[in-house]
């Protein structure tokens, strides 16, 4: 391991709600992971749900190589009928963003009040 190397690894993290477990889990695990696997997402390391069913919580956990992953990803994404049934079926409560990322790309993700934070030291 190297101690204070940045990996300019990119990690999203979204933390939603959603009132029907049924619904949130059949739209996660038959089309939205289908959907970006489809549109081959360059960089892409991890795109990984965790759910708590008892309180109707869940975390998507989304790790990139790199910014520019992330920013072209967002960009095939954002605004397709995918990404719109997500915000119907899910209530995003948090956004937290590790890593360098643009300004350009904090102001398209503005709707949903992300927390960005860049990184300062650790092991990797």
């Amino acid at each position: 391991m190297q101690l204070h190397n940045n990996s300019g690894n990119l990690t999203v993290i979204i933390d939603v709600s959603f009132d029907d477990k049924d619904i949130f889990m059949n739209f996660i695990l038959n089309e939205q992971c289908q959907f970006i696997d489809s549109v081959d997402p360059e960089g892409l390391i991890k795109f990984e749900w965790f759910v708590d069913e008892d309180s109707n919580t869940g975390t998507l956990v989304e790790v990139f190589e790199k910014s520019d992953n992330f920013q072209e990803l967002a960009g095939k994404v954002m605004g397709t009928p995918v990404n719109l049934k997500f915000r119907d079926v899910a209530n995003v409560e948090k956004m937290t963003v590790l890593g360098d990322v643009t300004d350009e790309l904090m102001e398209k993700l503005a709707p949903m009040n992300p927390v960005s934070k860049r990184y300062k030291g650790g092991l990797n």
